[in-house]
């Protein structure tokens, strides 16, 4: 589907906020911000969705963000959705994982999803908001960096214009424009080695699960990557080696004989999407400059397997928006933001460190490290062990240095009901609190969470709600906007529940 160019903008044109890049991350900080009530203008030079798969895993903290934003469902729905992996070396299996053996959660581990399913839903519902002006086919040309914000010129096909954002989210990916005309440069490295990425259309019947291979009889001396995906569509990545030839391998008759020899000469299959692709893990060394704040892509780069690209893109987002909405109210100084960098430049550096140490496992540098690759396979069959040191079977997971709420059954009204579907979703801070009416503040959103029905509080009928919270009853937990714990305190005190606020905020 192809949108209509918009016409360029008006004369002297100032927005609040200016998101640049219409792909996965640009679209949901866009939808996060127009949730909150604030109207953005989003430029992207494309007219039309992401093609092929891209960013397919859907790991089950974007799932609940997703869900805060109203689309979990659709994700739910037509997504493929997984619990369990297995691991291969060469004709046998090493070992399987499941990476959610815990029930009393609305969403899975991973949802396997077209990034195109995603962008179009996203679209969608920013339209929907009607506070998203959705620019297709406004190219930034330039960018000046102002201490008010940044001065953007665009080009369309309709004609040129500049527009002032008094606040720039550049979303606009891995080769990011705002970023290169700034002169901000990216730390880390770039691997040499080569990965195909086919979308084959196929009926086989394998087991919705990821499979991994190491040293496969059919792709000797390499790795492959295999998911299913909604529509008959399975993704499959072939380790290539750096000596490569990119030009060569896209060709779709030599892509035809790898597939054939992993399926068998007896699965029919029709290749819907060929890529070629390098490991990159690096980062900004700042995501905010001033009033430009830089997300997803755009800001940090880590290998596709592990499925932490997307997902900390989206996160990026989660993290940033409410902080920006409140400093736009006027609730928060501007210095709230500089908690964005605070917290998503560890969370990047985390991914980073996972992706490397994966891309160092599948890809051996030295004769030692294919000896000590081999011998962790090896144990891994037998020893449970040595299975976390399978770096290929490591998989996104929210940054480790701050806690997110836990999601967990609860009865609304002797309804089935999930607790993350009360935290967060109305774009406040959002106290819970077990058996112990808390006083009602300003800011703040209280849930009260009891042991036993009653017709003013979630019943916590498993138990399971207060023991992921861990807590005691007189207890509360106060949550970010973004579902991040930000203080457990008394329940009944209002004190120190309205100083830990302040705090969040930066104030």
């Amino acid at each position: 589907m192809r949108f209509p160019a918009a016409p360029p903008g008006p004369p002297g044109e100032t927005a609040p906020v200016v998101v640049a890049g219409g792909g996965l991350v640009g679209l949901t900080a866009a939808l996060d911000l127009a949730r909150r009530g604030l109207r953005v203008v989003l430029l992207d030079e494309d007219d039309q969705v992401s093609e092929g798969s891209r960013a397919i895993c859907f790991a089950k903290r974007t799932l609940e963000i997703y869900g805060r934003l109203g689309l979990g469902q659709r994700f739910l729905d037509k997504g493929i959705t997984w619990n369990r992996g297995r691991v291969f070396r060469q004709d046998r299996e090493a070992y399987s994982f499941d990476l959610l053996p815990e029930q009393g959660h609305e969403y899975p581990a991973f949802v396997n999803l077209q990034q195109y399913y995603a962008e179009q839903w996203l679209v969608e519902a920013c339209a929907a908001t009607g506070l998203v002006d959705l620019r297709w086919r406004h190219r930034v040309v330039a960018v000046e960096n102002r201490p008010d914000g940044a001065r953007l010129a665009i080009e369309t096909p309709g004609g040129n214009y500049t527009l002032h954002a008094r606040w720039l989210l550049a979303c606009d990916g891995a080769r990011s424009f705002i970023r290169r005309a700034l002169g901000l440069p990216f730390e880390g490295q770039v691997f040499r080695d080569r990965f195909l990425i086919a979308d084959v259309t196929t009926k086989a019947e394998f087991p919705t699960e990821r499979w991994f291979w190491f040293d496969p009889p059919f792709h000797p001396g390499q790795s492959v990557l295999l998911h299913r995906q909604p529509d008959d569509v399975w993704r499959i990545d072939f380790q290539l080696g750096w000596d490569a030839d990119p030009e060569a391998e896209r060709d779709p008759e030599r892509v035809r004989a790898r597939v054939a020899a992993m399926l068998g000469p007896e699965v029919a299959f029709e290749i819907a999407w060929i890529s070629i692709y390098t490991f990159r893990c690096r980062r900004l060394e700042r995501f905010r400059h001033g009033r430009t704040i830089f997300l997803g892509d755009a800001a940090h780069q880590v290998s596709p397997f592990g499925a932490r690209g997307g997902n900390g893109g989206v996160q990026d987002a989660d993290n940033l928006c409410w902080r920006l909405a409140a400093v736009l109210a006027g609730e928060a100084p501007e210095a709230l933001l500089d908690g964005y960098d605070a917290e998503r430049i560890p969370a990047a550096e985390e991914n980073i460190l996972h992706s490397t140490r994966a891309t160092d496992f599948i890809t051996p540098k030295n004769a030692a490290a294919a000896a000590y690759r081999d011998a962790v396979l090896e144990l891994a069959e037998d020893q449970a062990f040595a299975r976390p040191f399978v770096n290929s079977g490591r998989l996104s997971r929210p940054w480790s240095g701050q806690e997110v709420a836990a999601d967990a059954p609860v009865l609304r009204d002797n309804t089935p009901d999930w607790l993350l579907r009360h935290i967060g979703t109305d774009g406040r801070f959002t106290l819970v609190a077990r058996d112990a009416v808390p006083p009602a503040l300003p800011g703040i959103t209280t849930i009260l969470l009891a042991d036993a029905p009653r017709s003013d509080a979630l019943l916590d009928h498993s138990g399971l709600a207060a023991a992921r919270l861990g807590l005691a009853p007189g207890e509360a937990a106060l949550f970010r906007p973004d579902q991040v714990l930000a203080a457990r305190l008394p329940a009944t005190v209002a004190a120190p529940i309205l100083a830990a606020h302040d705090r969040a905020l930066g104030r």
